[in-house]
Parts: structure tokens; sequence; C-alpha cells
């Protein structure tokens, strides 16, 4: 029997993580390590300058007062008895397309499964505003992690799954699209008359390719990004090779 581990960065009673673990009921052995509360744009980022506390909130669930990369660092070496078969993250509330695959903790902690040689799948429900719902997603990643356990995973590869809200039963296999947002920062004052921003992203729909990630959603269907974890480029490393004589001579001055 399939053992399979879920975290998300939305925090351990999230909707989108609760919907997926009742659509994997019956599959297999589940273990739950997620952060205690919402981590979200954490990235793959870890907890280095505090001690890192965690608690048994049920049988085989784990909160971590931490990022969702600590949470899988925490499941992968000690919480876990057993090493999974399979990790799926999320399913996070709001798309993860374009340039948020750098920032999302969703993928974050797929990544860290995935350096730890372990098959991973992010997934995320792209819609904004109110009115999520999360069955639909959470049986697709049933069915893909089916799919997974019977036909294997590329190694170091992650696969970033984003669900349209109103799927219209499409999926695409897609490039991971270039910047979809402008940042905002809004400006504000305190009550102590300190000036602060608040952060927020405006979307941009134009000039969006047809193969990516975005065009897929924006057309009601699931897209499939895979995410190397070697982020080597090969063109610019034979590219870039005549500098080294110059760069050495820099030694001899």
């Amino acid at each position: 029997m399939a053992h399979i581990l879920i975290t998300n960065d939305d925090g351990i009673y999230a909707e989108g993580l609760r919907a997926l673990v009742e659509a994997l009921q019956g599959f297999g052995t589940l273990s739950v390590v997620a952060p205690s509360h919402e981590r979200s744009a954490s990235a793959q980022s870890l907890t280095l300058r505090q001690p890192i506390f965690w608690e048994k909130v049920a049988e085989r669930e784990w909160a971590v007062e931490g990022t969702p990369t600590d949470a899988m660092i925490l499941a992968l070496n000690k919480l876990v008895p057993e090493r999974p078969d399979l990790v799926i993250s999320g399913i996070n509330r709001g798309g993860n397309l374009g340039e948020n695959v750098f920032y999302s903790g969703t993928v974050g902690a797929a990544m860290e499964a995935t350096i730890n040689h372990v098959p991973a799948f992010a997934i995320s429900v792209a819609h904004r505003g109110k009115g999520f719902r999360y069955g639909e997603a959470a049986q697709f990643a049933r069915g893909l992690a089916q799919l997974i356990l019977k036909e294997g995973s590329p190694q170091g590869i992650v696969l970033n799954v984003n669900v349209p809200l109103d799927w219209k039963g499409g999926v695409r296999f897609t490039r991971q699209s270039q910047k979809v947002t402008r940042n905002v920062l809004q400006e504000g004052v305190d009550p102590r008359g300190r000036t602060y921003f608040w952060l927020h992203e405006q979307q941009v729909t134009d000039g969006i390719e047809p193969d990516t990630d975005y065009a897929a959603v924006h057309d009601g269907a699931i897209s499939i990004t895979p995410i190397e974890l070697d982020r080597t480029h090969a063109t610019s490393l034979n590219h870039l090779s005549h500098w080294t004589a110059a760069l050495e001579a820099l030694h001899k001055r």
C-alpha cells in the first residue's frame, strides 16, 4: 500500500489540505505534516535562528511551527516513521503561475521532497477572491497520484499543477509563464506616524504565450508544468566559458 505525505503552506487546518486528505481516504497510508498556521510566500526558506516546535494534532498528523520546507525536513527525517512514496503539497488557495513558483511555499515544499529523491507535485486552485472550491482539484490530485505511483515520475522534476475553479475538462502540459503580475505597493501611515507599504499584485494579461501555464488556466484547462531542480543554463555555461582567462588574470594583479 502506498504511503503519501501531504503538506501545504496555508496551514494544517486549511480547507484545501482537508479536502485533499478526504479525497485520498482509502487510497493508501496518509501522513500530514504541515505548518501550524499560514506561511504563504515562504518559498523554500528555512528556520535557522530559532528552534522548530511541532505538535501531533491527530493520528499521523503533525503541525510544525515553521515554514513548509521546515515541515518537509522534519517529516522526512524525524516525524514520519516510513519513507513516503509520494509527496503532495496543497491544495493551495490561489494559483502558482509564472514567477510565483519562485515565491510559493507550496512549490517550495514539493521541491524539498524532490531534493530528497521523493516524487512530488504541488497543486493549487487558480482563483482570486471568494468562492473557492477544492473538491474537483482534490479528485484530480488523487488521479494524478495514482498515475505517478503506477508510471513513475522523472528524477529531479516537480510537477506544478494549477486547476482553474471552473475546469472545462482539458489538461495541458505547459511551460512556465513569464512574469504574470505587476508588483503594487500601497502606501499608508500607521497610528504612530510611520510610513509603511502593503505589498500586493496586479495581474497582467497581455502577451501571454499560448503554451504556458497561465494560458491553459485562462482557457479553463488544468496546467501541469514540469519544473527542474537543476537550474544550470547550459547555453550560458558554454557561451560564458571564454570569460575564464580574463577572470583568472585578476588573480595576478
